[in-house]
């Protein structure tokens, strides 16, 4: 891995670590679906027209249609929308910690549905990655989180976790660019339908709002994943989401700087564990994945 694709996976992991105290403050001011639902409208139109300038379809094959529409669901709609309702009664960090516990839960469900081999390695780090999630949970619900709020991003992190075991590779037959913003424009008509029923659309227009949107768009949304792609081209799927176990540290890191959350002592000890058990789980599948595998990848979106 050359120092280019390096530099290329810390800028990414600080951009979709970034998007969730970015969230925080968008929610200060805006409802969690209306926004969620008018972010993926935009992002997702931005997309499908960069990709069509660049020459990429709409008609996609059956296997892509059908990864559009469960991703779109489970990781645009379910995943990102139980997460922002959450967010509005727990912290960005704790957010952003369950949210990257997601590989740890595919590995997980891997094993014990689908009698996926994981190699000591990676079993030593999902049980690491796992008490470090759950040490850093009990302690902001022993502080005052809010546990049904919790609930939701666990939740919302198995879903996505179960998507992404249903249509693995799916997305390995071009037109990538396409894919991801038909699927942001699936989450966002999802969206849509459930915030008209239930969510009352209150808008208090403020700056902080309007950079948050903004940022929200072209920095998690486009540009994180345009360098996900680019890093998936030149060193593969697998290498590019070791940089993954970066996302519990900037996410705790970007949410005290910018919201000013407390970091305690023991919420370090887990950033620290479950760190290094996603480190552990990435580097088990990078060894046992055969190089022609390399380029496969389990979701269109990194964020």
């Amino acid at each position: 891995m050359d120092v280019r694709a390096v530099a290329l996976g810390l800028t990414f992991a600080v951009m979709w670590s970034s998007a969730f105290a970015s969230a925080r403050i968008i929610l200060l001011d805006a409802p969690p679906l209306w926004s969620l639902a008018l972010r993926f409208l935009i992002s997702g139109g931005l997309a499908v027209g960069l990709a069509r300038a660049l020459g990429q379809s709409w008609r996609l094959p059956g296997q892509q249609a059908r990864a559009v529409v469960i991703f779109g669901l489970c990781q645009n709609a379910l995943y990102l929308g139980l997460f922002f309702v959450a967010m509005q009664r727990i912290e960005a960090s704790l957010a952003s910690i369950i949210a990257s516990s997601m590989p740890l839960v595919v590995a997980a469900l891997g094993w014990a549905l689908r009698g996926e081999r994981l190699a000591p390695l990676g079993i030593a780090g999902m049980i690491a990655g796992f008490v470090g999630v759950a040490l850093i949970m009990g302690s902001r619900i022993q502080a005052g989180a809010d546990p049904a709020a919790v609930m939701l991003c666990v939740v919302g992190a198995t879903a996505l976790a179960v998507a992404t075991l249903t249509v693995r590779g799916a997305s390995a037959g071009g037109n990538l660019l396409m894919v991801v913003g038909l699927q942001m424009l699936v989450g966002s008509a999802a969206l849509t339908l459930v915030a008209l029923v239930a969510e009352p659309l209150r808008v208090t227009p403020t700056l902080r709002l309007a950079a948050a949107f903004a940022y929200q768009i072209a920095v998690p949304g486009l540009a994180a994943t345009l360098i996900w792609f680019y890093l998936v081209g030149r060193i593969g799927a697998i290498k590019a989401s070791a940089f993954h176990f970066l996302n519990p540290f900037f996410g705790v890191l970007i949410a005290a700087v910018l919201l000013g959350e407390a970091i305690s002592g023991l919420d370090m000890l887990g950033v620290a564990v479950a760190t290094l058990g996603i480190l552990a789980v990435q580097l088990a599948k990078l060894r046992s994945a055969p190089q022609s595998n390399q380029d496969e990848t389990s979701s269109a979106d990194p964020s």
